[in-house]
């Protein structure tokens, strides 16, 4: 598939500002000048986070309220009810407001819905659950924001609510006795991109700081936090950052029993990295509510011990090969659909259905056919008598407006700008694929279509050394506003050892001047030709570490290459 490169411009007086302060490479200032990073101090900031530069946590709107009336409940003897979402983000926020609640307050439990019975968010299924066992205050995490009728229905039943959500507010909000959001309009509280997890943390730490508790006492849960933050693709930057960095020191040093017990059984043996809690942690957690339940996630997070954590691990860990195994097959079904489809294959998007897929996975389906075919795209499955599915997009391009204009075709709907859910009779799944591709065709931009990427600095090989790639690993943890440094070098040559491994990806050997470096690309076997025609190169690329037989070098991990320009 060929792709658009995108070299981000520089700003160049920070950039020699950076450089005669902070005496680097030239290309790391101007990342960091491109990253919003202007002067020293910045730059110290970026490099060397510190928990003392969190916000205080009673600049959010409601806290003293949502503090209040915990604090209450617990003099009082009430039963608290911690309800959370079944994904990531949902069940470490749970996990850490239990155990934390439960240091001095014994008469708690937790409520996670169940994805299928129950759908996404406060359900009355959960509700119901707190009247029946008498509980009268609910805490929601991860979830909320948008339940107004439902939070009133509790109110009837004499349940208060503190909701701590992360999602944009509409302007009606619900009655709750607390709510915790950045995103709403009227809270000062500076840091407007926390996750869900990260709202309920900075709810401990007001408890924590009301009740006189040692200012460390909440940071024992930050490698949840910094779970939650990798697992939900939110910016890293701000606090996000301070918190994931000293997130991941939590996880490599004293790590929850829970991420312990993932990361023995996934075969980790080398220390954690962003990219594992994205890769390996956040997939076996999320596959619990996907192909089961999600409550034994919490369960794990919130053992007394490893042997208890690791019971309940292996359950996700099985139930992530479940999800692989049905998200492979499905895969393959639905691209053989496309494949069969002449017609199909000429679309601006991308609709299939097939009555036995598995619901858990249409979503992570959806994102594979983007892989092949980018465009937006839709996987429909069979839900009772109904068709129920999950879209994603494509980067740029807003999927909801695209939904939102097929509504005369669906029975529900809901999502944001990237991804979204339905529901619609079977009957009119044909005629919902082509208004889908009418909308689309008519308002997405060509250049949309074609993947993009983005493309950080122009360095030499000769650049690639030790200190080099050690200051680029100092700019962990990576994410969303912190991406992972990708480099551009012009001109290199084919050494004539390259070769195509495993039918798919090829095995770079690769030559500038009188520097030479091996790399691998994934799935670039069809570009294999451009390293014969004996012409230079111009080659994208990250760098990465690899070792063998003990011995540690660097490598290229190339994202895309082209005969270069005369």
């Amino acid at each position: 598939m060929e792709k658009r490169w995108n070299i981000l411009s520089s700003n160049a007086a920070a950039t020699e500002t950076l450089r005669q302060s902070l005496n680097i490479h030239p290309a790391i200032c101007n990342i960091l000048a491109q990253r919003g990073i202007g002067n020293y101090d910045e730059a110290k900031e970026f490099f060397r986070p510190q928990l003392d530069q969190l916000y205080d946590p009673w600049l959010m709107k409601d806290m003293d309220k949502a503090v209040t009336r915990i604090l209450q409940a617990t003099g009082r003897k009430e039963k608290i009810l911690v309800f959370g979402d079944y994904d990531v983000d949902g069940t470490t926020a749970v996990a850490c407001m239990y155990q934390f609640l439960k240091k001095f307050h014994t008469l708690l439990d937790f409520y996670i819905p169940h994805r299928y019975r129950e759908g996404y968010g406060i359900s009355k299924a959960g509700i119901d659950f707190a009247k029946e066992n008498g509980f009268t205050l609910i805490i929601s995490l991860d979830c909320g924001i948008k339940a107004v009728a439902l939070i009133s229905y509790a109110k009837e039943l004499g349940i208060d609510f503190i909701v701590c959500d992360h999602h944009l507010p509409d302007e009606a909000l619900p009655s709750a006795i607390a709510i915790l959001n950045p995103k709403q309009k009227d809270c000062r509280y500076p840091f407007k991109e926390l996750c869900g997890c990260g709202v309920g943390f900075k709810l401990i730490t007001a408890i924590a700081e009301k009740l006189k508790l040692s200012k460390e006492e909440p940071y024992q849960y930050l490698d949840l936090v910094a779970t939650a933050i990798a697992a939900d693709i939110i910016p890293m930057n701000g606090e996000n950052r301070i918190l994931a960095f000293h997130g991941l020191q939590k996880a490599n040093s004293n790590p929850n029993f829970g991420i312990k017990a993932l990361s023995h059984l996934s075969g980790l043996r080398t220390a954690l990295h962003i990219n594992n809690l994205v890769f390996i942690i956040a997939p076996r957690v999320n596959a619990a509510g996907r192909m089961d339940d999600a409550r034994k996630a919490v369960q794990m997070f919130i053992a007394d011990n490893y042997e208890e954590a690791l019971k309940y691990a292996e359950m996700l860990h099985s139930d992530n090969t479940d999800r692989k195994e049905a998200d492979s097959s499905i895969t393959e079904e639905a691209l053989a659909l496309i494949e069969n489809r002449e017609e199909w294959k000429q679309r601006k998007t991308t609709v299939v259905f097939q009555p036995h897929w598995h619901k858990g996975v249409v979503g992570i389906v959806a994102s594979r056919l983007i892989e092949h075919y980018y465009r937006p795209t839709v996987v429909l499955t069979q839900s009772g008598n109904y068709a129920a599915g999950s879209a994603r997009s494509v980067p740029g391009y807003n999927l909801y407006e695209a939904i939102h204009s097929c509504k005369d075709y669906l029975l529900g709907y809901g999502g944001h700008f990237a991804a979204a859910g339905m529901t619609l009779e079977i009957e009119k799944i044909e005629s919902f694929r082509e208004k889908f591709e009418e909308v689309v065709s008519s308002t997405i931009n060509a250049d949309l279509l074609i993947p993009e990427i983005d493309i950080d600095a122009e360095i030499f090989f000769a650049d690639i050394k030790w200190p080099f790639y050690n200051i680029i690993l100092q700019m962990e943890p990576f994410g969303p506003e912190n991406l992972r440094p990708v480099f551009i070098t012009k001109k290199v040559m084919n050494t004539g050892y390259s070769k195509i491994v495993k039918e798919e990806h090829i095995k770079f050997s690769l030559r500038q001047g009188h520097t030479t470096f091996t790399g691998i690309g994934f799935g670039l076997a069809g570009k294999f030709n451009l390293l014969l025609q004996k012409k230079p190169l111009d080659l994208v690329f990250k760098i990465d570490e690899n070792e063998w037989n003990g011995e540690k070098t660097l490598q290229l991990r190339v994202l895309d290459l082209r005969i270069s320009e005369p």
